[in-house]
């Protein structure tokens, strides 16, 4: 089975993962909503702090998650890129920072290789669990993340 990742009509900004909603606030900048769950930021809105109920927590440096929920997050010390969340291992290709695999799931990217376009579940999954769908959202927001500062940067 595969979930189609929709973009705005600019294919900037991520406004669905296959049937569940993302919502942005009046002014665009950050998702608001993801499905039924809110997500909640930092008080100057730079770091994502919650999706629905569930928590994330940073480390002392402030921009690598530490903590999903009850879930460790296990990220590269120099860059914040996630390598697992909790159970599911986060799948890079060696030296990017491209997810690839999140669990069970594949990501798969447009022509140019740029972005996400759809999710492939594996056979024995039919439907996108709650859980996975969040920790998804997670790291495609983080991944979107580092790319605007890198560009920024630039």
């Amino acid at each position: 089975m595969e979930l189609e990742l929709g973009y705005d009509m600019l294919g900037s900004r991520l406004r669905s993962i296959g049937e569940v909603e993302i919502g942005y606030g009046r002014w665009g900048g950050r998702p608001r909503t993801l499905g039924p769950h809110p997500l909640e930021y930092d008080m100057l809105g730079s770091r994502l702090r919650s999706i629905g109920d569930i928590e994330i927590g940073y480390g002392r440096l402030g921009s690598v998650p530490r903590t999903f929920g009850t879930w460790d997050v296990d990220c590269t010390a120099w860059a914040g890129i996630p390598r697992r969340v909790g159970p599911y291992p986060i799948d890079h290709p060696r030296l990017s920072s491209r997810v690839r695999g999140v669990g069970p799931l594949s990501v798969e990217y447009d022509l140019l290789g740029g972005r996400p376009r759809r999710i492939v579940l594996p056979e024995d999954l039919h439907a996108l669990p709650d859980d996975l769908l969040r920790v998804l959202f997670l790291v495609l927001h983080l991944q979107t993340e580092r790319n605007r500062k890198s560009s920024s940067a630039a």
